[in-house]
């Protein structure tokens, strides 16, 4: 058995252990003294965890519906937050969140992908999955931030940019396309966090920064997993391989140089503790915004093409 899965199951177990002795821990020493023990054995069989996952695993746990979510980072991170609405063109797409907000006393827009905790939720959040009018009501907003000189943070949780009928015909790959664009010349700075999954073009929609980084476990990747075994093996149930061969996990993609910076995670992932793992984002994101915040803007356009220009350059002897 993988030691990541039995390390998982063991924790289940000694979790719901856990659970059950905490009724009685303040009345019972013995149960205070167990209590203790199985802490240190949850601490390390999360350690086990986190050093034998691997990359469908860590793709399971970027799909966790716990993770904290872009609201959960604004809550935390930001302050005055003001949601801005509508792509003036459509309508609201409510996958992508939008809104001014200060950051460390800073004006700054923060845009991001939502996804929903239970199913009501996730029905009205497209499950994270934008139509084209979300991407074009998260230009509109870059557009506004760099009218008024504002940083602009993004945050990307999507398995992809939504593939219904209907955002075809209203110019999905339009839409993508033109933000590519016009993020590449925009005359701010751009940073971006990958917080769950980073799915094709739907992430990278909102992913032309400056500065890219991953949360621990999350993933990012032009494709699902599945889609990928489908494609080349015809059959979604080899998910497991293609994940390993896409190199989708953070480190890999630190090792290609698509990324910048690998934000840790709690002990067991982020959906375990939404403060922690906000503290360790809010840790990076300020060190990267006060470097990037007194650049000219020549030098952020020149360093934001060179950075996208010199990626999957693989040269042999």
């Amino acid at each position: 058995m993988d030691p990541a899965v039995k390390a998982q199951r063991q924790l289940e177990v000694i979790e719901e252990q856990v659970a059950l002795l905490e009724t009685r821990a303040s009345a019972d020493q013995d149960a205070r003294l167990q209590l203790k023990h199985l802490q240190h054995q949850i601490n390390f069989l999360r350690e086990q965890i986190r050093l034998h996952i691997n990359a469908w695993q860590k793709t399971e746990l970027a799909r966790h519906s716990q993770r904290p979510f872009t609201m959960d980072y604004v809550d935390r991170l930001f302050t005055d937050w003001s949601e801005v609405h509508g792509d003036r063109n459509y309508g609201d797409d409510p996958a992508i969140m939008c809104g001014m907000a200060r950051y460390h006393g800073e004006n700054v827009m923060v845009i991001g992908h939502q996804k929903g905790r239970d199913t009501k939720q996730r029905v009205y959040r497209n499950f994270g999955q934008a139509n084209p009018e979300g991407y074009r009501k998260a230009l509109r907003c870059m557009k506004m931030a760099e009218k008024f000189g504002r940083p602009i943070f993004t945050f990307v949780d999507t398995p992809g940019a939504y593939p219904g009928l209907g955002a075809e015909e209203r110019g999905q790959a339009e839409a993508i396309a033109r933000n590519l664009r016009e993020m590449a010349r925009l005359e701010v700075p751009i940073i971006t966090t990958i917080t769950g999954e980073g799915g094709s073009g739907g992430a990278l929609a909102i992913a032309v920064s400056d500065r890219v980084f991953m949360m621990e476990n999350s993933v990012y990747s032009v494709i699902s997993p599945e889609g990928c075994a489908s494609i080349m093996w015809r059959d979604a149930s080899k998910k497991e391989i293609a994940a390993q061969a896409l190199r989708i996990t953070a480190p890999d993609l630190k090792e290609l140089a698509i990324i910048d910076e690998i934000i840790p995670e709690p002990d067991g992932g982020a959906h375990l503790d939404h403060d922690a793992s906000a503290a360790m984002v809010d840790e990076v994101l300020f060190k990267h915004f006060n470097q990037l915040k007194h650049q000219p803007v020549q030098k952020l356009l020149d360093g934001r093409y060179n950075k996208f220009r010199h990626m999957a350059q693989f040269f042999t002897e």
